[in-house]
């Protein structure tokens, strides 16, 4: 389920038990070109949207899930995460997956690293754990 989240807005829970090394959920959105996703993202600042939700999947495909995603996109960056995002290959189609690095209880927040690329605008981490590197680049 998604709701408020203590890290940034928004986040995605469990709502049962997941054990370690479970498919969590797959990042759904729209398939989409480097090119297309700095258009769009210029876009969604421009039309007031806060926060887009990009995901690269490889050198040439982003998956865009700020108009037509589900609720993956919720999930919320920490440095100490209980999850991690693997890209998959089915049917010679790549595909973003959550999946549980350890058992995950009901009601905990569903998180993964990011891996931002550095850069020298910085954005700033707010997981607020003991290992928090403080920005998410």
């Amino acid at each position: 389920r998604f709701g408020r989240s203590r890290i940034h807005e928004w986040g995605l829970f469990a709502m049962e038990p997941i054990a370690a090394d479970e498919m969590v959920i797959e990042y759904v959105g729209q398939n989409i070109r480097q090119v297309v996703a700095d258009m769009r993202e210029k876009r969604y600042a421009q039309e007031g949207i806060g926060s887009s939700y990009l995901f690269r999947v490889d050198h040439d495909t982003i998956i865009d899930a700020t108009k037509c995603g589900n609720l993956a996109r919720f999930i919320n960056h920490c440095c100490t995460p209980n999850c991690y995002a693997k890209v998959i290959t089915i049917e010679a189609q790549k595909k973003i997956v959550i999946y549980s690095k350890q058992a995950i209880g009901v009601n905990e927040e569903i998180t993964y690293d990011y891996k931002f690329p550095i850069e020298d605008t910085k954005i700033p981490c707010l997981c607020r754990t003991e290992s928090c590197r403080g920005t998410l680049n």
